[in-house]
């Protein structure tokens, strides 16, 4: 209770920061744009889901990279064999083996092949290690057969890989500046992916368009005297190929490029006016333009074919030549094509295809309503919490309300400081944090009521109750902590939002249920100097009870281990209503604008799609109906393509799309591993921490019942139905803390009692720990429904299956903590220690951490 004067300031500069850096968040946008240049900038950004937008995670094609890759070499490959040794060749691909095959017309150059095909070897630098020493590209070997292989080494593969992820992203970059859009993210995953989220850019196709689109521009002349079909029938000319056109046909073109869109300086769209088409016109840098007028000198008369992304767009006859260094493209564009494409060609050619392997866009409006719902919910949750407390405590639940406001304050400046992106998902955690953040201080109440009971002075009382609950605060904090680690790190985008704020969450409330909630104490008892402490006005359950838990613990166990038998049997045989980040395919939130949605028309108006298995159901209000379609047949292209017909069989409906979720196969399958994994990792962690904090027989139990909370939890998605998506891994991972926060608190009691009470039969020890923090579990318990609750009935449909998981885990990991944790205590051969045991024991335990 003594307050020293540095503690003062701390309190008061971190909760003037806190305020100065939250509060600008909050302020219409002129005001914030009139703010004094010392105050500090919004740095708090809203997700998709608040402010709608578009969210993309694209893959870089490795079979089209392996492909294009093998036809360099291979075009590399002849040109220094025939074109500069006078060396006959036949060569073939093998795409499978990743690797090119060449026979030569006369085996005995074999040797003077090899020796020039050296020359074509690339050495490329690997980015993994920083010793600058490159690994080869190609492996060259003698078959048996007398035929040379020159294949791509799985080495170089993977660095080209990274490497053009790398340049991807840049490109990626300069075309949606080109857009004009405001705090877009682009950023690299691993190293074949690319995160691409747009704020505020609603056509989700216009955007994969510009994003996916390769636009990689080339010149190639046209091979005369034979159309495709005959050189197909007669066999291709050597160093020729076929290419579809634009128009439907397929046109024969020297494989060699005359020149490449990387020349190009600008790209514009424009009109022409002789035939009214929309048209690009382009312009060539000098060495382009140089090289353009080369090339339409020497071959006037003759086609000149303009390909984009091996598509012949255009192959006009060279009437003149052109030596101005521009020239212009004309295809079936529309005035917004051209201009797309412009915008491509502009920005540059990716390096490489990349598929969209997940996609999820949300509608402003759509965002719009998250934001309501989830104030509404923290509302409502703040309400609940802050009179319950008042109801509760009187005086004391003032200060802990104080201590909570300021929890709040500090997790907006924290997150603004960060320049964190506030999700839904994160408007959860935050109200989650609410009901959790009193937790502490129901602890150092009730522990000042107990100080009290045994006949210590108030003051001696308070002093107790915050230096005694310290410890136990600590511990259940840090339990949930692991949790939110585990969950920020395995987890991705909103789910990662729920792990930042219900993390800085754990963290703030340690600095304000404790420091801040003894500063307000301090003042108002050198005001009062009360004579008692009147601390509590309401409880559920009243003091001294005797309950015999571990009377009654057998029965209790038996239900649990058949309710636990039900859940697992019903996730086996029953099965889960999986989302589509566990098993792929597209999710589609449509809303009816001529009003209440019907679910029949929608299932007539889909059924000859012949897209697989959809499922048609009402999704929150009346007007809202959700449409989930497989994963289908043909990749993620096929995918994209199926979205689109369902948008346009219901737009004829009124139906208009408010939120689309598109995940891969190959990316379900890894949500799930990780999904998982996190889970085992949350574990594993938390088994290690109790161990050390307390007992081996403490970790074991604590894993135990929190072991038995998630197969209750898992088997209540399997039996009622509810969906089971990546935000269920976040309830799963977050039940996970609480439930151990519970148990915590009761083991930590055990263990104080049994330095207290060596003699007492350890049945009625555990009963006594119990007995002595039912009435603390029951009230914090209570005030994490008070803030769950709002969130089940306002925090909106995509929350739903959420919240209700984790109301019920927390009811679950209440019930497991105060009742079968101590049986579990007593078969893990839990034993009272001797003074001279537990001496013995300490001292072990200190030589062991020397030695590590």
């Amino acid at each position: 209770m003594n307050q020293s004067p540095f503690r003062v300031a701390i309190i008061l500069i971190v909760a003037i920061a806190g305020i100065l850096f939250a509060a600008p968040n909050f302020l219409p946008k002129d005001v914030q744009d009139s703010l004094p240049g010392w105050l500090p900038k919004p740095g708090l950004v809203l997700g998709l889901d608040l402010q709608g937008g578009s969210h993309l995670l694209l893959g870089v094609d490795e079979n089209s990279i392996v492909s294009q890759r093998l036809s360099d070499v291979r075009r590399d490959a002849r040109n220094v064999l025939a074109n500069q040794n006078g060396i006959g060749n036949i060569i073939t691909t093998d795409d499978a083996k990743r690797a090119i095959y060449i026979e030569l017309t006369d085996p005995a150059q074999k040797e003077q092949a090899m020796t020039a095909l050296q020359g074509i070897q690339n050495t490329v630098n690997n980015s993994l290690f920083s010793t600058g020493v490159g690994v080869n590209e190609l492996a060259f070997s003698d078959m048996p057969d007398g035929r040379i292989q020159i294949a791509l080494t799985p080495e170089g593969i993977t660095q080209r890989m990274s490497s053009l992820v790398s340049q991807s992203v840049e490109v990626i970059r300069n075309r949606i500046d080109e857009l004009g859009t405001t705090e877009p993210t682009i950023q690299r995953q691993g190293d074949t992916r690319v995160l691409v989220q747009v704020p505020g850019f609603g056509d989700s196709t216009r955007l994969k368009n510009i994003v996916s689109q390769t636009a990689r521009l080339t010149f190639h002349m046209v091979y005369p005297g034979l159309t495709a079909d005959q050189a197909e029938a007669q066999g291709l000319p050597a160093g020729t190929m076929i290419l579809p056109s634009q128009d439907g046909t397929r046109e024969l073109l020297y494989e060699d490029v005359a020149l490449g869109g990387e020349s190009l300086v600008d790209a514009q769209p424009s009109y022409d006016s002789q035939r009214g088409i929309p048209v690009v016109s382009f312009k060539f840098d000098t060495r382009g333009a140089i090289t353009f007028g080369e090339i339409t000198s020497a071959n006037v008369g003759k086609r000149f074919a303009i390909v984009l992304d091996n598509t012949v767009i255009t192959a006009p006859v060279i009437q003149q030549p052109i030596t101005g260094g521009t020239g212009q493209i004309s295809g079936n564009f529309t005035t917004a094509s051209a201009n797309d494409l412009a915008v491509l060609l502009r920005a540059g050619a990716l390096p490489a295809s990349l598929n969209v392997i997940e996609e999820r866009t949300v509608d402003a409006s759509l965002g719009a309503d998250s934001i309501r719902a989830g104030v509404t919910a923290g509302v409502v949750a703040s309400v609940l919490v802050v009179s319950f407390m008042i109801i509760a405590y009187g005086v004391w639940g003032v200060f802990a309300n104080v201590s909570l406001i300021l929890n709040v304050i500090l997790i907006f400046g924290a997150l603004s400081v960060l320049g964190s992106t506030l999700t839904l998902p994160g408007i959860a955690g935050i109200v989650l944090t609410i009901g959790m953040a009193v937790d502490a201080n129901v602890l150092i109440y009730e522990r000042m009521r107990e100080e009290q009971r045994a006949g210590r002075t108030p003051l001696q009382a308070i002093n107790a109750g915050f230096e005694r609950a310290w410890g136990t605060i600590v511990d259940s904090h840090l339990t949930q902590l692991v949790a939110a680690v585990v969950l920020y790190f395995m987890g991705s985008g909103p789910v990662q939002g729920f792990a930042v704020t219900l993390g800085l969450g754990i963290l703030t409330s340690l600095f304000t249920s404790y420091t801040v909630t003894s500063y307000q104490v301090n003042l108002w008892y050198k005001r009062v100097r009360p004579k008692t402490l009147k601390i509590q006005h309401f409880r559920f359950i009243p003091d001294g009870t005797t309950i015999p838990f571990m009377k009654i613990s057998r029965y209790v166990i038996a239900l649990s281990i058949i309710m636990s038998v039900v859940s697992i049997g019903a996730a086996y045989f029953k099965g889960f209503n999986l989302g589509i980040d566990f098993v792929g395919g597209t999710a589609i939130e449509l809303q009816h604008t001529g009003g209440p949605a019907d679910v029949g028309q929608v299932r007539t108006l889909l059924d000859g799609l012949e897209l697989g298995e959809i499922q048609v159901q009402g999704f929150g209000t009346p007007e809202d109906v959700l449409v989930r379609v497989q994963a289908q047949q043909g990749g993620e292209g096929a995918d994209q393509i199926a979205v689109q017909k369902v948008k346009d069989a219901l737009a004829s409906a009124d139906y208009v799309e408010r939120r689309t979720e598109a995940v891969s196969g190959t990316v379900s399958g890894e949500l799930a591993w990780t999904g998982t994994l996190a889970v085992i990792i949350a574990l594993g962690c938390i088994l290690l921490y109790i161990w050390f904090r307390f007992e081996w027989q403490f970790a074991l139990a604590a894993v135990t019942t929190t072991s038995h909370d998630i197969i209750m939890t898992i088997g209540l998605f399997s039996l009622t139905g509810l969906e089971f998506n990546l935000s269920s891994i976040a309830a799963v991972l977050t039940l996970v803390g609480l439930s151990l926060n519970e148990t915590v608190v009761v083991s930590d009691r055990i263990r104080e009692n049994l330095r207290k009470h060596r003699k007492m039969p350890l049945p009625e020890l555990i009963d006594l720990s119990i007995n002595q923090t039912i009435v603390r579990t029951s009230l914090t318990q209570f005030t994490v429904l008070l803030a769950l609750v709002p969130l089940v009935l306002f925090g909106g449909e995509v929350l739903r299956s959420f919240t209700i998981a984790m109301t019920f885990g927390s009811l679950v990991g209440m019930y497991s903590s105060v009742i079968i944790n101590g049986p579990i205590l007593i078969n893990f051969g839990l034993k009272q220690k001797t003074e001279e045991e537990e001496a013995a024991a300490k001292k072990e335990k200190a030589t062991d951490g020397a030695s590590v």
